[in-house]
């Protein structure tokens, strides 16, 4: 996804930089006295095993495009080692591991040496002996005895082989299951087999395992007969798989993705109720009502179906003959919340997202089977919030593409890509940083012509100013705005659109001529802004081995192997550039409070973890001195004013869709109780938000 992806866990992952890393950012480092080692061991370990027979090669693929390898060779005894390369705009890994396993495939040793998604150090080893297991890698350094069976570590930067390796030493272990170090355990599940032909001609049974334990959601991992790894896929985002066999990977997507629905349909089924007596009464309720920003106490609401069949003060509300009543005394009821900048997959992100009181979303690039998913979550076989917009993502074709959507080269082609999308029943058209900034007016004007609006990044080589004096309606991301004033020579397809934005915006004058020109074109165009800062509070401030105050309130519900990646770091941060870059980011958070005060729509997306990062993304509004009854509006009737959506969502009324939530706090008077979601109602459906937190492995 252009901001936010995935790794091959297929759960929400800010980077695809590792198997099963989720929902955090690489771990971005600057480990000093290890960077020449660094930046010359791949290479080196890669020419011992070289041209060896033993190699086994891999292609790694996003969105069916080739992204890079894996190459595999085996060592003496029970070692392996893996080079694991790819490219994804200019960014990605490049590091080897060396494992050594004992007689049961769990690692003895293991050490990964390289750099990661953002050229950071990689340099992680673990070992096992005299009774202790020790690991180490940046951020993080920790032991403990090594009795009690075996445990298998997991690492953080790991090649798709380690989930192979796992799989083997998961079916040689007692029921299957073993505990994972640091901490966790992990069970293994068997998915049945498939008959797969490689481009030669040759046939092979390969082996479908699911892996619980790491993350969110099962893993799905594929092994030949030999025990060997022959697939891992996320979706239609990302895979690796054996070289030569790349044939096999939509009949692999195709058994894959029904084991998964099967799954999905099960949650469904127990997760989502209707209620009792046909009818819904919440009484007693501190309504938020975003139209007036105020609470209306005492409030009685009833919903029949999936409409809200009437609102009004306790006692002069009718109440249905035998309906379900909800006491909701000393409980705030808010609209369901939006965020207007995620890329959904099917699993856990609507489980996520409805847990935590999001039930709508603006999907802002996706494969054309996310159509096909709002079906399944409209129809109630998947647990989602609604896709109220799709986005039909446009870019253009070159080395640092996006990693899905149509790529235009000329006027033409960019007008044939928006009727695509608006005859697929698109709304919405985000373009991206390789387009050719010529090609924004054309867009604009075909997509105008449908009823669409036109948003995304900031093309490079082009200014923000200059993108929405070419019609566009939205401009994604704080940084886009901050980049305006640094000219456009930048080459921002690369990581330098963070980068120069960590080092340079905390000397942008937000007082000066110049900013309030173009904050006053913003108003007068009505441009919306998706300012997306909670990335750019982990990007700019995160530090490795550092908790971040998007986490830190949050650690101690994740599944273990999750929580040990919170404390990632963010940006690799120059020399003498620490008090910079936390100064440019508290910048970011005082333009989005100078776009407020003047008037500019603002809308709250996160491109980040599902649900959680919603949360920050209001917390950091607040933060910014947006008044709290402010920020509920901007996620709630702001966000469905800007969707189009209004007429049937964005407040409680009669007539609309019966989507809302009950919460322990009051948001309005502190931001964070925003995150005590209790109970759930979307369509009409109840879900209870500690068993949606649990289905994914997250304490309530």
């Amino acid at each position: 996804m252009p901001a936010g992806e995935r790794g091959f866990n297929g759960l929400r992952n800010s980077k695809p930089f590792s198997l099963y890393d989720v929902s955090r950012r690489p771990n971005i480092v600057a480990m000093r006295p290890l960077l020449v080692l660094a930046a010359l061991a791949p290479v080196s370990l890669a020419a011992q095993g070289a041209g060896r027979a033993d190699s086994i090669q891999y292609v790694v693929l996003m969105s069916e495009r080739v992204a890079g390898a894996q190459t595999l060779w085996r060592g003496p005894g029970n070692e392996r080692r893996a080079l694991y390369e790819y490219n994804d705009r200019g960014r990605g890994p490049r590091f080897v591991a060396r494992v050594v396993a004992g007689a049961d495939g769990v690692p003895t040793s293991v050490e990964t040496i390289g750099h990661g998604y953002f050229k950071d150090t990689v340099a992680e080893r673990f070992s096992l002996g005299g009774g202790r297991a020790r690991w180490e890698r940046v951020g993080e350094r920790g032991e403990r005895p090594a009795g009690g069976g075996p445990a298998f570590y997991v690492s953080s930067a790991a090649p798709p082989e380690e989930m192979a390796a796992l799989a083997r030493a998961l079916l040689r272990a007692p029921g299957r299951r073993l505990a994972l170090l640091p901490d966790g355990e992990a069970r293994i599940q068997s998915a049945g087999e498939l008959r797969v032909r490689s481009a030669a001609g040759e046939s092979r049974t390969v082996r479908q395992l699911f892996i619980t334990g790491l993350g969110f959601a099962p893993v799905a991992v594929w092994l030949d007969a030999d025990g060997e790894l022959f697939a891992l896929r996320n979706g239609s985002w990302m895979a690796a798989v054996r070289a030569g066999w790349e044939g096999a990977l939509p009949s692999i997507a195709a058994a894959q993705t029904s084991a998964e629905h099967a799954r999905d349909d099960s949650l469904a089924r127990t997760l989502a109720r209707r209620p009792r007596g046909g009818a819904l009464v919440v009484r007693h309720a501190s309504l938020f009502d975003p139209q007036s920003r105020a609470l209306r106490p005492n409030t009685t609401i009833v919903v029949q179906g999936n409409r809200i069949a009437a609102v009004g003060p306790d006692g002069a509300v009718a109440v249905p003959a035998g309906a379900e009543v909800v006491d909701a005394t000393g409980k705030t009821v808010l609209p369901g919340l939006w965020d207007m900048h995620v890329h959904i997959s099917p699993g856990p992100d609507g489980i996520m997202h409805l847990a935590a009181g999001v039930t709508s979303v603006r999907d802002m690039a996706n494969g054309f089977d996310l159509l096909q998913l709002r079906r399944d979550i409209d129809s109630g076989r998947v647990v989602g919030p609604r896709v109220v917009v799709a986005a039909g993502f446009i870019d253009g074709p070159g080395p640092y593409q996006g990693p899905t959507g149509l790529f235009v080269s000329t006027p033409d082609e960019a007008r044939a890509a928006v009727t695509r999308y608006a005859d697929s029943g698109y709304r919405h058209i985000k373009v991206y940083s390789s387009l050719q900034p010529a090609l924004v007016a054309p867009i604009v004007e075909a997509a105008h012509a449908r009823g669409m609006r036109v948003s995304g990044h900031v093309p490079a080589h082009m200014t923000a100013e200059q993108f929405v004096r070419a019609g566009a309606d939205e401009i994604q991301h704080a940084n886009m705005l901050v980049l305006n004033f640094l000219g456009d020579t930048l080459d921002t397809r690369t990581p330098v659109r963070f980068t120069a934005v960590a080092a340079n915006a905390a000397a942008l004058d937000l007082a000066s001529d110049s900013v309030r020109r173009f904050v006053a074109l913003l108003r007068e165009r009505g441009t919306v802004v998706d300012p997306t800062v909670g990335i750019f509070e982990q990007m700019f401030t995160g530090r490795p081995g550092e908790m971040g105050p998007m986490w830190a309130p949050l650690a101690q519900r994740f599944p273990p192997q999750v929580r040990r990646g919170l404390p990632g770091g963010g940006l690799p941060v120059p020399e003498g550039m620490d008090a910079g870059y936390r100064a440019s980011f508290a910048t970011m958070l005082r333009l989005v409070k100078t776009l407020y005060d003047a008037g500019v729509p603002i809308v709250a997306g996160t491109d980040d973890m599902p649900g959680f990062a919603l949360h920050r993304e209001l917390e950091l509004y607040a933060q910014a001195g947006i008044p709290a009854a402010d920020v509920l509006y901007i996620a709630t009737l702001g966000a469905a004013r800007v969707a189009k959506a209004d007429d049937r969502l964005g407040t409680i009324a009669p007539g609309k869709l019966a989507d809302f939530i009950i919460l322990d706090g009051n948001p309005l008077q502190r931001m964070t109780d925003i995150r005590t979601v209790r109970t759930v109602v979307k369509d009409g459906l109840v879900y209870d938000a500690g068993r949606l937190w649990e289905a994914v492995g997250v304490r309530p």
